[in-house]
């Protein structure tokens, strides 16, 4: 069974850094698309960062400069740096895979999330 699990999340002060850890455990499958999402209380969920397969990323605005999202060298493995933290991007971070390499169809994996807060 597919699994995604973050790690990397804590408390730390703003203008401080934080790297994420998203990993992929069970049977093993090929995301064509993972993405960076948050969720602060009282918020919708939204997007921050993506990557590709072929390693073309996107950005949230808010995060621009300051979040660099990344493939590791394992498989299905991906990272988000972040830098310059502020107080605004306190939230829990979840991992997502999307892909359609199976001939069962497309999949869509979720991670249960990791809680990032900054202290102002």
């Amino acid at each position: 069974q597919v699994q995604l699990v973050e790690s990397g999340g804590g408390l730390v002060q703003a203008g401080g850094s934080l790297k994420l850890s998203c990993a992929a455990s069970g049977v093993t499958l090929k995301f064509n698309i993972m993405r960076w999402w948050r969720q602060a209380p009282g918020k919708q969920r939204e997007l921050v960062a993506a990557i590709n397969s072929d390693g073309s990323t996107h950005y949230a605005d808010s995060v621009k400069g300051r979040f660099t999202i990344s493939r590791g060298n394992a498989q299905n493995i991906i990272y988000l740096q972040m830098n310059s933290l502020k107080h605004e991007d306190t939230a829990v971070y979840y991992c997502n895979g999307f892909g359609i390499e199976s001939l069962q169809g497309p999949y869509d994996y979720w991670g249960q999330g990791t809680q990032v807060s900054v202290s102002s």
